[in-house]
């Protein structure tokens, strides 16, 4: 018989018995660091710009020249000049002239304003007519806009993104210190496994669960470690556990979770370190396993690909989130369930969904499938939960639903 805990049991089990692995980090240069998880704060230490640009071709001027002026009545302003791309502080404007300055151009010093090309008129003699008033700082971005010293730009645990890339580069950084990627494990058993690649005789399965877990580990900034299908033998399976172990910060068996004769899982991780649990109140993934082998995180994984699924993304991601220091942020819509779903086992149920907008909101299409059936997932969108002290949701009840990753 299996002892479970609540999902939130388990949730405040890993807080208790993980924490982040120290020193956990590299540098890499920044065109690779998209996507990497910066183990630092980044705080600005110059400014960005570092002088007063111009947004738009046209004339750098006081803006205070420009008041009441119009195309009947233009502003005629002396022209002191033309900005160079690249020069700084060749030119200086005072009251009454103006200068020709490029977009991205620096602004001479006076200027406080600059005025479109199309709204001034050359007249060819050094003078041009201004035919539209402009604000005080209008058409410009001044010194220190974007950033400027001491301004914390991005916090330690942040995944970093292509905009994200781009302000580092722009602060002069060419290197960045980011989490390493953390290597998970991932180990198949059963007798009954073949490798995805070959043709499964009668009574024998292809291995489903090593690549849909290295696919998802992937996706979140971990390194997998994929190794040979392991038979039902404990002696086997030890030996596979320990290798991990050297190599690995964390495990996944999947197959072997469930109490039968041949399911080994459990025995040999007790055997390998500490049992902290074996069984969680959710439908599916009942019969979860959870140990502590050299104080790495061992889980014994469902051999049903679905249940493996909904196990590693409620409480495998965590583990891995909380020994690399970071916060998971999962992506959730407000949907209305297209239909009734009957919940009366005591076990928080998870339930995967098709969504489709209609009349100005979304309609979520619960998908019907056992845990032992993967295919069925391939074309959903995301998932929701209905708690364990629920007998159910009726149709048009307004659900959170969790959005599968799109890349």
């Amino acid at each position: 018989m299996l002892n479970v805990l609540t999902p939130d049991e388990v949730l405040r089990l890993i807080e208790d018995e993980f924490l982040e692995i120290d020193d956990f980090y590299e540098i890499v240069p920044l065109d690779l660091a998209v996507g990497r998880i910066l183990a630092e704060d980044v705080t600005a230490e110059e400014f960005v710009p570092d002088f007063n640009r111009s947004t738009v071709d046209g004339y750098a001027l006081r803006a205070e020249d420009t008041f009441g002026c119009t195309e009947a009545i233009p502003a005629i302003l002396p022209v002191c000049g033309e900005v160079q791309m690249g020069a700084h502080g060749a030119i200086e404007t005072f009251p009454g002239i103006c200068c020709y300055v490029p977009t991205g151009g620096a602004v001479p010093e006076g200027a406080d304003a600059c005025v479109m090309i199309e709204y001034v008129e050359d007249y060819g003699d050094g003078t041009v007519g201004i035919l539209k008033p402009v604000a005080p700082g209008q058409n410009m971005i001044f010194r220190g806009d974007d950033v400027s010293p001491g301004k914390e730009l991005m916090k330690k645990g942040r995944n970093l993104t292509f905009p994200d890339i781009g302000a580092l580069a722009a602060l002069g950084k060419s290197e960045v210190r980011v989490k390493k990627r953390l290597r998970a494990a991932v180990i198949s058993t059963g007798d009954e496994l073949v490798p995805c690649n070959e043709n499964p005789e009668p009574g024998k399965i292809r291995d489903v669960n090593s690549s849909l877990l290295a696919a998802m580990f992937t996706v979140y900034g971990a390194e997998p470690v994929k190794f040979d299908i392991v038979p039902d033998e404990a002696d086997l399976l030890e030996k596979a556990l320990n290798k991990a172990l050297d190599d690995c910060e964390m495990v996944l068996i999947s197959g072997g979770s469930s109490v039968g004769t041949k399911d080994e899982t459990a025995r040999v991780i007790e055997k390998c370190g500490k049992l902290l649990l074996h069984g969680i109140a959710t439908k599916p993934g009942k019969p979860t396993i959870l140990g502590k082998c050299g104080g790495k995180p061992v889980f014994g994984l469902p051999g049903h690909p679905v249940a493996a699924y909904f196990v590693s993304k409620i409480f495998v991601l965590p583990t891995m989130a909380r020994l690399m220091g970071i916060e998971l942020k999962p992506y959730s819509v407000t949907a209305h369930l297209s239909e009734n779903v009957s919940s009366n086992d005591g076990r928080a149920m998870y339930i995967s969904v098709k969504l489709e907008s209609f009349d100005g909101r979304l309609i979520a299409h619960p998908v019907r499938t056992k845990s032992g059936l993967i295919t069925a997932l391939a074309g959903t969108d995301g998932y929701f939960c209905i708690e364990r002290d629920c007998e159910g949701l009726p149709r048009g009840a307004e659900i959170q639903v969790y959005v599968n990753e799109v890349y």
